[in-house]
């Protein structure tokens, strides 16, 4: 992050701060990021740049803030929701608590939460399935070894994480059933979200062991991933957000999780559905990009092979296991 856009963030997160404190009414949506911070150019961005594609497109208005720590959680969402703002757009596994105590104290406001899932009349849950976007890019990284080891860092050693990485795991064994897959976790606490030098250190740790294409499940950590693979000559693989641009010929491809497209989506409230909603490979709500700054690395039997097994994964053909259904990785 440059210094202008830190303090942009910074400034961004004070004002809608401040407008909670103030006790404004307004009626426009709002959207809370979750820990890690709006500019993490991964998970938190892509809902900002969802919300901002929604502005362009609706010429609407919406606020929206930056959490400090998880305290802030019911805060913020009962001041959003007692000041008209509807709906209230969040992102992140941890709002499952708060959001379920304060959508019953607001029946008349719609809420969105982003992975995590929420049973109340007025909440819609949307949740991703990681593990088949995963999968599609673990054959990339087993494709694409020369050693025949690749890695993966994930953030914080949760069970979402672990769905990216079983994910990853059976998409590499898929293309190479010898492939070797080390797996490492930044931290058990929030601040894993935020810790790049750490996971810096993880990706060289992997790289010594073998590996030469490194998997980032890790929020704004993962740059510190992608930073050490473009230093050490080798391949990384982004997430959330397409990343491919920061490392252009170092990134080998990003798993594309569209949390911008599910935030642009849910601010329209007349697109409110209560509920759960999963989006996947069929509906291009995961999957791994292929851009200018990459195409060079993905060759045509790579992309071949992996849109063969999109397509049998939709079909059927392929189950991938889902790591949170029962805590457990084949």
């Amino acid at each position: 992050m440059n210094f202008i856009s830190k303090h942009l963030g910074a400034l961004a997160a004070g004002v809608a701060a401040s407008v909670l404190v103030a006790g404004a009414a307004f009626a426009d949506p709002a959207v809370i990021y979750d820990l890690g911070g709006k500019f993490d150019k991964s998970f938190n961005e892509a809902a900002y740049n969802g919300a901002e594609a929604w502005k362009k497109e609706t010429g609407g208005t919406f606020t929206d803030l930056e959490l400090q720590n998880d305290a802030q959680r019911e805060q913020a969402l009962r001041r959003f929701a007692s000041q008209g703002a509807n709906p209230i757009v969040m992102a992140g596994f941890s709002w499952g608590t708060a959001l379920g105590t304060v959508a019953a104290e607001f029946p008349d406001t719609h809420f969105v939460v982003i992975d995590a899932v929420v049973d109340a009349p007025n909440v819609q849950s949307i949740i991703f399935d990681e593990h088949t976007g995963s999968f599609l890019v673990g054959a990339i990284a087993a494709l694409k070894s020369q050693t025949g080891t690749v890695g993966f860092v994930g953030g914080m050693d949760v069970p979402i994480i672990h769905k990216f990485y079983c994910g990853y795991a059976q998409g590499a064994k898929a293309a190479n059933p010898n492939v070797k897959v080390i797996e490492n976790y930044t931290g058990t606490t929030p601040a894993a979200w935020n810790d790049p030098v750490t996971a810096g250190e993880l990706t060289k740790a992997q790289f010594d062991a073998g590996a030469d294409v490194v998997f980032a499940a890790a929020g704004g950590s993962g740059l510190g991933v992608l930073q050490a693979a473009a230093d050490a000559g080798k391949f990384s693989i982004g997430v959330d957000s397409n990343q491919n641009y920061l490392h252009p010929g170092s990134v080998l491809t990003s798993m594309l999780k569209r949390v911008d497209v599910a935030v642009q989506n849910s601010l329209t409230d007349a697109n409110f559905k209560p509920g759960l909603t999963v989006l996947g490979l069929k509906e291009n709500g995961v999957g791994y990009a292929l851009d200018e700054h990459n195409q060079a690395l993905i060759t045509e039997d790579i992309k071949t092979a992996v849109d063969k097994f999109s397509a049998e994964i939709q079909s059927g053909a392929i189950t991938v296991h889902d790591y949170t259904v029962d805590n457990t990785c084949p």
